[in-house]
């Protein structure tokens, strides 16, 4: 009986394995050719149509839009047979002289009736990178603390350890300590957007003991000005307006919540892992919280409420705006360009276009607010709340999956993708009962398993400080950003933000007190022009809103009270248009971070000193210089203005001398040279006898502000 079993088994192992290898040749010599000469120029490694690739048994398993595209042994239900057949609305091969034979049809249907053998094991993909690219790729890894290098410093802070081991090593040599004038005025600019007063200058300059630095930097991390100066940033990065963007770009009356909301947030030192998670998800964080704690959780979620509404009709175009919300959550917390998977498998990160249909799943079970449009005016589906008044928010909607879009459009479906985080992170479900899974992806964007989300910030916080990021692409963490500079360095600082709590301000401090921030922008050799080893400090330009600021400053008019709504007409007097479009100011003296920023008409101000662009994210802004910058200081009614107001600031009672000190310390924070004062007094004598005008006898005044104001030691921080 024993001997029979054996025989028997034997027998019909080789008839297997003859069946086997039968199937295999089949494969080779009739079906592999197929594929290469017909389907995999759209369906291969350069393209992906319809998400799609044939050039392996992995790769036609996952399928594209419309699932995997063979089911072994299931001819009906294969749609690679339906394409190859033409009897399906996607006819493949789509041009008829390229469609294939009745042999070749004949073959597949034969391969798919064997149950698709196939020996093409492939590389496991995800996206655009193997599994193993993927596990390799820097930012992906996991957040390591890097030993410290040793190193003496006149510190003792670990920044100027990790960089000077680099600097060492190549033999160049460091620029000197900045003066305490220039130190001054570039930590206050770095941390409040405005100029020192002159007093606090005189008393740094004059106190030379330890910590007089450390209590600079405290006092300017307590005060309310530092949260208009990070928000701003932020607001930079999230794309934040107050209209929205659809062709008649209607006003959005409360998004100036969401504004200062991400200002007091700065302020309050929230941490940066609940920062993200409250805008995300706040509205679900809600539990046993006060009504204004409720309130305010409420309208962090502008973040996504404020995406941008595109076309005529918005509903209709609903897709484009949770694309806009999508993008700009990969990009602000991960650093990665997760759209590019709209239509197709990213090209070269590792994001499916299931990662993107998860996501978008997630998005379409949240209610976004409806601002209205011109075809449908009345707004809709704000979200009230219980201190009273309305936020523009989101909450929750119908939860479900969808169906990834053909192409990117919604008007092809393909089959469902179940909603879940970014499979090269994870690719966590959301829990049964997780509601549209909001409150799901705020966990996944934060979570322990997650290296990108301290990476990417403390890239902000160090670009904010040195113009330029350890990551020199601090929105592409992805194959196709630059890679960092100091990878351990960029590693300790992300350790070391997780250790601190999360704590932006603790950052800041780390950052600030380094050997590196302090030194001034003198240049030594040629070595490092973009000054990646940061040997130098790097001399930059007021921004847009530093420099209106400023201006404001200098001539005694900032209203430094926090702003508030802004003064649109009543919604019962709506009439916009296409042809149309709401266009209006509101200038007042308050903070730049406060003005009214409309998302289709860039403020000519912010336009000329490169202001961010309210469509999209904009993670560093240009720099530009340009003719009508000059322009602009000669002739711009606000420079006009507060010229006057700060030739009036000098006192008529003075001395020449005495008002020439008086406008350089204003405007400066500096006493003039002797032949600063002698250039400033030929020049108002000149100006006096060149332009005479009794009616306004600080006219040469104003006029020699001006030429101040203009120029390099005004304009930029050193």
């Amino acid at each position: 009986m024993t001997i029979r079993l054996l025989l028997s088994s034997l027998f019909l192992l080789a008839a297997t394995t003859a069946r086997g290898d039968d199937d295999l040749d089949f494969f080779e010599q009739r079906i592999r050719p197929i594929l290469v000469e017909k389907c995999q120029s759209c369906h291969g490694p350069e393209k992906q149509k319809g998400g799609l690739r044939l050039d392996s048994k992995e790769a036609w398993r996952r399928g594209g839009g419309r699932g995997p595209a063979v089911v072994p042994k299931d001819v009906e239900q294969s749609p690679l047979i339906a394409a190859v057949r033409r009897d399906d609305d996607l006819a493949m091969p789509p041009s008829e002289t390229a469609k294939l034979n009745d042999r070749e049809v004949a073959d597949l249907v034969e391969w798919v009736r064997r149950g698709a053998p196939d020996p093409r094991e492939g590389v496991a993909q995800i996206g655009g990178m193997t599994r193993d690219e993927a596990s390799r790729l820097w930012s992906l890894r996991p957040v390591a603390r890097p030993v410290v290098p040793a190193r003496q410093s006149l510190t003792g802070n670990a920044i100027d350890a990790f960089l000077d081991a680099r600097i060492g090593s190549s033999g160049m040599a460091v620029a000197p300590r900045a003066d305490r004038r220039t130190l001054i005025r570039r930590v206050t600019f770095d941390l409040t957007g405005l100029p020192p007063p002159l007093d606090e200058v005189k008393i740094f300059e004059a106190d030379e003991s330890p910590g007089a630095f450390a209590k600079v930097v405290d006092r300017l991390l307590a005060s309310p000005h530092y949260g208009e100066r990070w928000g701003r940033r932020w607001l930079d990065v999230v794309r934040y307006a107050d209209t929205a963007g659809e062709n008649s770009d209607r006003p959005l009356p409360h998004a100036w919540k969401y504004r200062n909301w991400v200002i007091a947030a700065f302020n309050a030192d929230l941490p940066y892992d609940e920062f993200v998670r409250l805008q995300i998800a706040g509205d679900l964080m809600t539990a046993g919280r006060s009504p204004g704690e409720t309130a305010d959780r409420i309208v962090a979620t502008g973040f996504l409420a404020i995406a941008r509404r595109f076309g005529h009709d918005i509903d209709k175009d609903v897709h484009l705006t949770r694309e806009d919300a999508i993008d700009t959550t990969g990009k602000a917390f991960l650093g990665l360009t997760i759209a590019c998977a709209r239509c197709h498998d990213h090209k070269f990160d590792p994001i499916t276009a299931d990662d993107y249909y998860a996501l978008y799943g997630i998005l379409a079970g949240t209610r976004l607010p409806f601002p209205g449009c011109e075809p449908t005016p009345a707004p809709r589906d704000l979200v009230p709340l219980a201190t009273g008044g309305m936020a523009f928010a989101v909450a929750e909607g119908t939860p479900g999956d969808v169906p990834m879009h053909m192409r990117g459009d919604p008007e092809k479906p393909g089959v469902k993708v179940p909603r879940r985080w970014l499979e090269v992170l994870g690719g966590q479900p959301v829990p049964p009962g997780g509601g549209s899974g909001r409150l799901a992806l705020a966990g996944w964007l934060t979570g322990p398993e997650n290296p990108l989300a301290a990476r990417v910030m403390v890239n902000r916080i160090w670009l904010g400080h040195f113009g330029r990021g350890i990551v020199p692409t601090p929105s592409d963490f992805g194959s196709r950003g630059r890679p960092p500079t100091n990878p351990e360095l960029l590693d300790w600082l992300a350790s070391e933000f997780i250790a601190s709590g999360w704590s932006v301000k603790a950052m800041h401090r780390l950052i600030v007190s380094s050997d590196a921030y302090r030194r001034s922008c003198e240049a030594s050799a040629d070595v490092d022009p973009e000054n990646a080893r940061v040997a130098r400090f790097e001399r930059r330009r007021l921004s847009a809103e530093e420099l209106r600021d400023a201006l404001l400053v200098a001539a005694d008019r900032l209203d430094r009270t926090p702003g508030g709504p802004h003064p649109f007409p009543p919604e019962s007097t709506w009439h916009f248009s296409q042809h149309d479009p709401f266009a209006a100011t509101y200038p007042n003296d308050r903070r730049a971070v406060y003005q009214m920023t409309l998302r289709n008409r860039r403020d000519p101000f912010a336009s000329l000193f490169d202001g961010a662009d309210p469509n999209s994210s904009t993670p560093v802004r240009d720099e530009s210089t340009v003719p009508t910058q000059a322009l602009f200081f000669l002739n711009s009614p606000l420079v006009h203005e507060c010229s006057e107001r700060i030739a009036g600031r000098l006192g008529a009672d003075r001395s020449e001398d005495q008002r020439i000190e008086r406008l350089y310390e204003i405007l400066l924070q500096r006493s003039p040279s002797m032949e600063e004062r002698e250039r400033g007094r030929k020049f108002v004598a000149d100006y006096a006898g060149a332009v005479p005008d009794v009616e306004k006898p600080t006219a040469p005044w104003s006029a020699l502000a001006r030429v101040l104001i203009g120029g390099n030691e005004f304009l930029y921080v050193e």
